[in-house]
């Protein structure tokens, strides 16, 4: 892939970074992104990805083998992190035990020797922000998970930095707090309007935070775009398999016309409403989201996209169930349906004959 193309007001610019640890282990292999201001980016990827030695670069916690890393005009190279006007948020807060909430704060503001009426100023401002006053005078292990993840968080701002970096900001949290807690940090964030870059291994976190991301694998960008585009429109099977959940098939471009294209697949075939500007003939693989898909007991009239299979189990999740259906080539098909009703007489059970149904549109034709 692809790096993003450079633009003439980008805030943040990475430009052709490259991190080489010697011994053939490239860590960040020639990445290129510009970052606007105010925007939450999310770096996402698999562990070893690259992404947190990217942050690092950013910090200057490493030093990029090559490349440039421009922000607000000015060039970073050689710059230590304490020169930088950057903070770092790290996984596990590095709050002080031995200092309170409000000291904690505090901290970085009286090591610049800012006058102290000052300082008092801008720590009540940011216990404000973080909605933290009542508990200024506590210590760190009297606090929640998410209330020291607040207290980082306003440390982190209380120096004004152009430039905010979030290293897996929320995983120490467990999974109902770590949902709470997503919009509320993203709306603290935009609430002082600084710039933010965030590594994530978590998709949802970054579909839920990020107002662009950047999927990254073996020190590569794969994809930028955002949430909705990285989803809906993914660029390569990779892309579409680490996004969400996918159904993939593997099959054969047989017609490649203006306005539609046929794919033909072990177990059905696809028309897609749309050409993909393929050669016919070659090796493709078809991306379809479990809730585009529809079931029904008869084969339904009138759809062209449709394949017979047989129920293997299903996994009920409250608000939606998702199905497996096997289909002739032994492949397992995943439907996701929405429980609209509290009780259904035609439910499928395992055992049961299916057939699964989806729109010319619900698909992506992957060449890659």
């Amino acid at each position: 892939m692809k790096n993003t193309p450079h633009t003439a007001d980008a805030y943040l610019r990475i430009e052709n970074v490259v991190k080489d640890f010697g011994g053939g282990a490239i860590a960040v292999n020639n990445v290129s992104i510009d970052i606007a201001q105010g925007e939450i980016f999310a770096l996402l990827g698999s562990s070893g990805c690259g992404k947190t030695t990217l942050l690092r670069m950013l910090g200057g916690f490493e030093t990029p083998s090559s490349g440039r890393i421009v922000l607000n005009g000015q060039d970073l190279a050689g710059l230590p992190p304490y020169e930088r006007p950057i903070n770092m948020m790290f996984q596990s807060y590095a709050l002080f035990p031995h200092l309170t909430v409000w000291e904690n704060i505090a901290f970085g503001l009286k090591r610049d020797a800012m006058p102290k009426d000052q300082v008092a100023e801008r720590v009540d401002s940011m216990l404000k922000l973080v909605q933290l006053a009542k508990f200024a005078r506590r210590k760190p292990h009297q606090l929640s998970g998410g209330q020291q993840q607040r207290v980082a968080l306003a440390r982190s701002l209380a120096k004004r930095p152009q430039l905010l970096l979030l290293d897996e900001p929320l995983g120490a949290l467990d999974k109902k707090l770590r949902e709470e807690t997503q919009l509320e940090l993203v709306k603290i964030i935009h609430d002082v309007g600084v710039t933010c870059v965030m590594v994530t291994h978590d998709q949802e976190e970054a579909m839920t935070m990020a107002s662009r991301i950047a999927v990254m694998s073996e020190g590569r960008i794969l994809q930028v775009g955002t949430p909705g585009e990285i989803y809906e429109a993914p660029a390569t099977r990779f892309v579409a398999d680490f996004i969400g959940n996918v159904n993939l098939m593997e099959g054969r471009l047989v017609k490649d016309a203006a306005d539609h294209a046929l794919i033909q697949c072990a177990d059905c075939r696809h028309l897609v409403s749309h050409g993909i500007s393929a050669t016919e003939g070659m090796s493709v693989n078809v991306a379809l989201r479990p809730e585009k898909v529809r079931l029904s007991r008869q084969r339904p009239e009138g759809e062209t996209n449709l394949a017979q299979g047989t129920v293997k189990d299903r996994s009920y999740f409250g608000a939606f169930t998702v199905y497996h259906v096997e289909l002739p080539s032994g492949q397992l098909l995943k439907v996701s349906q929405i429980n609209g009703e509290r009780q259904r007489d035609d439910e499928l059970r395992a055992g049961d004959t299916a057939w699964a149904h989806w729109a010319d549109n619900a698909h992506v034709v992957l060449t890659q």
